[in-house]
Parts: structure tokens; C-alpha cells; sequence
């Protein structure tokens, strides 16, 4: 479980099948579904399926600089790039 205090996440699941728990309640997701995870909530996304779950989530406001694409969720935990307030629109 993870919980962001000051920003929202948003997950739109692109392949497989996942639940996430938000604040103990499960929530089933497929492929094509989307859901938003408002700040502070308790989260966790769970892959169900028999095949790789691909999604990507968007933070609001940004927590990761412009253009960043991480394979794994263990990977961005890792990274220092943290969004510096510059995009490329």
C-alpha cells in the first residue's frame, strides 16, 4: 500500500487485468478502465490476470519531470528526477 498526501493518481489500465484497493475497498479493473486515486487515499494496484497488467498513471499536480518513462514501478521509486516545473508544451 502506498498514499500520496499531496496529489492524486490516476491509472488507466492499457492491457490485462488488475483490482486496486483504495482505502480497503477492491475495485476490479480491465483493460480500457480508468480510476483516480484522490490524495491521501490508502492504494495498491494488483495484477490478477494471467498476463503482464500495463498501465500508466498521471499525477496531479506533476510529481515526475517532463518526459519521463519508467519501465517499473521499483525503478521510479528509485529516481531523484522530480518534477522541476518545466514542460514541453
Amino acid at each position: 500500500m502506498e498514499t500520496h498526501k499531496t496529489r492524486d493518481q490516476f491509472f488507466r489500465v492499457e492491457k490485462g487485468k488488475g483490482e486496486i484497493v483504495i482505502d480497503g475497498i477492491t475495485h476490479k479493473l480491465k483493460s480500457g478502465d480508468a480510476i483516480l486515486v484522490p490524495a491521501g487515499a490508502s492504494h495498491n494496484l494488483i495484477n490478477v490476470g494471467a498476463k503482464s497488467l500495463k498501465v500508466y498513471t498521471i499525477y496531479g499536480p506533476p510529481n515526475h519531470r517532463d518526459q519521463l518513462v519508467q519501465s517499473k514501478k521499483s525503478v521510479a521509486e528509485l529516481s531523484s528526477e522530480h518534477f522541476d516545473g518545466k514542460t514541453t508544451e
